[in-house]
């Protein structure tokens, strides 16, 4: 069996334990869609009085919040990532699965990735449906590929860097809190809930260098446009204009850091 062939047979049986669990564990699924859910028709209510207009034109804040729930709840999901394999660490089994003849263990990643990026997409198509019965227009089937790439892309650089601190942390109880110092406050320093134009000098610098905001203003674009392009101008940030195509860029060499770190945690192991 080539490498090749063997990196999938080791990616797929990793993945299908990982549904099997989803399948022992529905209520995780269940969840995970009814979380969003509540976030979208709670804040939607709560700022259904702003004046028409403020989050942008031909815009209700409905449409505009959309594009935040949906980068949350696939950066949440990616963040707790790693929380399985830790738990794996402790109970041990990741110490068999280490000493396997694995051909890589980024299929460990891989696998960890290929489950939450089809959780995300099943909460994106749940939140875009619920958001298209509360009024906001949904994007046209071009702009739905883009907010698939963006959210696939997303899920890869945080499930990496979570499953990097799963192998490097001490215990679980470490990650859970570094998760909760982390979670929140990148959501409120992107432009999720807010745009830009609303926050000080200072916190829109932090905004428009937030991972975050890279992913959720190419998706509130395609909400708000019928036909984009490379080159649409999604975001004008402190240090310059952020097109689509530079968006994707950011996020896309973000993860290139985030596995550039763990690779050397892969190698280590644990002990």
């Amino acid at each position: 069996m080539t490498n090749t062939a063997a990196f999938r047979q080791e990616t797929l049986a990793l993945t299908q334990r990982l549904f099997i669990q989803l399948r022992r564990r529905p209520a995780t699924l269940i969840a995970g869609v009814l979380q969003p859910l509540m976030w979208l028709l709670l804040f939607g209510a709560l700022f259904s009085g702003l004046p028409a207009g403020l989050v942008g034109e031909n815009q209700s804040y409905i449409q505009f919040l959309t594009a935040g729930i949906i980068v949350f709840t696939a950066f949440s999901g990616a963040l707790n990532s790693g929380l399985p394999m830790l738990f794996d660490r402790e109970f041990g089994f990741l110490n068999r699965m280490l000493v396997a003849p694995l051909v890589s263990r980024f299929s460990i990643v891989v696998s960890s990735a290929i489950f939450i990026i089809t959780l995300s997409l099943v909460q994106t198509l749940a939140i875009a449906l619920a958001s298209g019965a509360m009024g906001a227009t949904l994007p046209s089937l071009s702009g739905l590929g883009l907010v698939s790439l963006v959210v696939i892309v997303l899920v890869m650089d945080f499930t990496m860097l979570s499953l990097g601190l799963s192998f490097a942390m001490p215990g679980h109880q470490e990650m859970l809190a570094l998760i909760f110092l982390v979670n929140l406050p990148l959501i409120f320093s992107s432009t999720a809930l807010a745009p830009l134009t609303f926050m000080p000098s200072w916190l829109q610098w932090v905004a428009s260098l937030n991972p975050l905001s890279w992913a959720i203003e190419p998706i509130r674009y395609v909400y708000t446009h019928g036909e984009w392009s490379w080159h649409s101008v999604v975001m004008a940030a402190p240090w310059g204009s952020m097109t689509v195509g530079i968006a994707l860029a950011l996020l896309l060499s973000f993860g290139g850091l985030m596995a550039l770190a763990i690779r050397g945690v892969l190698r280590r192991g644990v002990a």
